[in-house]
């Protein structure tokens, strides 16, 4: 039996029709959107709990402004304002914590608030009691304190380029042969270099590496927070210094940012390129180094933020009783009674 196959007439029509379509193009494809030149990454960190003031935690005192004059220096002169802990005892020798550019690193609201830090931390046994000394850099008599007016660090007016960029030994000499005297003659501080700490951003930075290692055997603390080690006055050699130099009693914690002054057509101003080698060079060497690399650009957002665990590490062997008959090591530290 022979069977005939009907279609519809309005289906056989349709599929005519679709099968004699050419097929439809593919959509173009969305150009890229174009990089973002320069990216506020910074946005994403925020000052944490430890950097703020807490109720029921001792505050200690800022001092008011002092002066040195500068003979490393000749004609400039150095304002710095000492932190005293509410737990300082005059009769004991103490530990003492040197900020560059210490009119970023004190001021309120800001990005590091380094005496709040340093309030909260001691308080909780979590660093030693110890003076923290906000330094600025030098200047003429006649030239302003920084900030400058547009915001800057005080490299237009003051001697700051000088004195922090050149890898040389004058700015370490300032910190032990001019400001530590000064403050050996109002405080009770510790001759120990284990118990002498520096820190510094970008320029300032440098200034506090360059301290410890020209003068090992008075700072053997170090914090970078987006360190120049590049090209400004020649500060990239320090990987090749590390390299062919006998191994320094330096402890360092350096932070960095991905997008910090990047510049691939000259790694010598690459900013992060710059750090990442001295961490690199610093560790090959066997020297006791932390780091922590970021999203930021160059300033003091992340380093900030993560400054109180800067501190707890770099802080990290002061002595500790395990006896766990000892209250006072398992309390607060509580204010000293006023003598009689």
């Amino acid at each position: 039996m022979k069977y005939l196959l009907v279609y519809p007439l309005g289906l056989l029509s349709l599929a005519t029709v679709l099968l004699a379509q050419p097929a439809a193009a593919p959509a173009a494809a969305k150009p890229p959107a174009a990089p973002q030149r320069n990216p506020a990454m910074d946005a994403f960190y925020k000052l944490g709990p430890d950097s703020q003031p807490m109720e029921g935690v001792p505050k200690g005192t800022i001092s008011g402004a002092k002066v040195i004059a500068s003979q490393v220096f000749p004609g400039t002169q150095h304002t710095y304002y000492v932190y005293v802990p509410a737990q300082y005892d005059p009769a004991k020798p103490t530990p003492v914590m040197i900020f560059n550019d210490g009119q970023a690193m004190m001021k309120a609201p800001g990005d590091v608030q380094g005496q709040n830090v340093m309030d909260n931390l001691i308080y909780r046994r979590e660093i030693p009691v110890m003076i923290g000394v906000f330094i600025n850099p030098g200047r003429r008599p006649d030239q302003p304190e920084p900030p400058e007016p547009d915001g800057g660090w005080g490299d237009k007016t003051t001697n700051r380029p000088d004195e922090y960029n050149t890898p040389n030994d004058k700015y370490a000499r300032v910190i032990v042969e001019e400001l530590m005297p000064a403050l050996k003659k109002e405080y009770n501080i510790s001759p120990d270099p284990d118990l002498h700490g520096i820190m510094g951003a970008s320029s300032g930075g440098c200034a506090a590496f360059a301290t410890a290692w020209f003068r090992p055997n008075d700072f053997h603390k170090v914090i970078t927070i987006v360190g120049s080690f590049t090209d400004l006055r020649g500060e990239y050699i320090y990987p090749e210094l590390v390299a062919e130099s006998e191994r320094k009693p330096i402890r360092i914690f350096m932070q960095d940012g991905r997008n910090d002054n990047r510049s691939p057509a000259n790694l010598k101003r690459d900013w992060f390129y710059q750090s990442v080698r001295l961490m690199e060079a610093l560790t090959k060497k066997g020297y006791e180094v932390n780091y922590t690399w970021g999203i930021g650009n160059h300033g003091q957002k992340q380093g900030g933020a993560v400054f109180p665990e800067m501190m707890r590490w770099l802080w990290r062997d002061q002595p500790v009783s395990t006896d766990p008959n000892d209250k006072v090591e398992r309390s607060f530290r509580t204010v000293p009674p006023a003598a009689p």
